[in-house]
């Protein structure tokens, strides 16, 4: 839901008050140790409520506060616009890639989803 949706006399509080869901799709991205990641549908999932586009749009609007680039797209492509940022984090917290083939545009490489991915883990602790 975009903030120009939103009844007029409900605007001035959208900013101050973060609707429950968002909330949840917050927590779960703190949750997501350094190094590791989960796709917006992994977050849905766990959650057990919504499904990835609610998930992205909730990082799009709120995730900022967060490690965002530890909730990304399921083929690993870094998210656009945002690839060199999020790249370094990918690096400074060794966060699995593979490499880019020449001929990908950009050369940049992509997440290694069969060893970055969390699941949540037994350490996770209760959900939802």
């Amino acid at each position: 839901m975009s903030e120009q949706s939103l009844p007029e006399d409900t605007r001035e509080g959208y900013a101050d008050e973060l609707p429950e869901y968002a909330e949840r799709v917050l927590e779960v991205a703190e949750r997501i140790p350094p190094g590791r990641v989960m796709t917006y549908g992994d977050v849905a999932e766990w959650l057990e409520e919504g499904g990835p586009r609610q998930v992205g749009r909730v990082m799009s609007l709120y995730g900022g506060a967060v490690p965002w680039w530890r909730v990304v797209r399921a083929d690993g492509a870094l998210l656009p616009g945002h690839e060199l940022s999020a790249l370094d984090h990918y690096r400074a917290e060794g966060t699995p890639l593979k490499e880019a083939s020449r001929a990908a545009e950009g050369h940049l490489p992509r997440l290694d989803m069969k060893r970055a991915r969390w699941d949540g883990g037994a350490d996770a602790g209760a959900h939802t």
